[in-house]
């Protein structure tokens, strides 16, 4: 079974959803307060590895920080923008959720889904399917 990791504020409600989820799911998770230990480079760039558009996927372009700095991401290199997530984590969307081939940005709740174990999937498809014969049947 895969690790995952759930990166999160104290102050991120979308982060006190995903654990809410994720214990109510009974998925065994290793959560890391980025309050307490800031991101590294490293992990960032690990991060990075899973996203489809870079930078632009984890970076909250609503948050005070953003327009605070008012960053030019587009113009910014890889290296520079990682430095900066890594010196202002409230730049950060949150939570991100990973394990070695899964990544989520944010809480949502049809999303978080792919984190449960295929089998379990696996048998919820079949639950409704079956829900939804019967409901034709009416």
């Amino acid at each position: 079974m895969l690790a995952i990791v759930v990166y999160t504020k104290s102050s991120s409600s979308s982060s006190r959803k995903a654990k809410k989820w994720l214990n109510e799911n009974n998925i065994c998770f290793a959560e890391r307060n980025i309050d307490k230990k800031v991101l590294t480079a490293d992990e960032l760039k690990e991060i990075l590895t899973l996203t489809e558009s870079g930078v632009e996927d984890i970076i909250s372009f609503r948050s005070t920080a953003f327009k605070e700095l008012q960053l030019d991401v587009e113009s910014m290199t890889f290296e520079k923008a990682v430095q900066l997530m890594t010196e202002n984590p409230d730049l950060l969307r949150l939570p991100i959720i990973k394990d070695r081939k899964r990544l989520q940005i944010g809480f949502h709740a049809g999303d978080i889904r792919q984190f449960l174990p295929k089998e379990t999937r696996r048998k919820q498809l079949s639950l409704l399917k079956h829900f939804e014969l019967s409901m034709d049947s009416f």
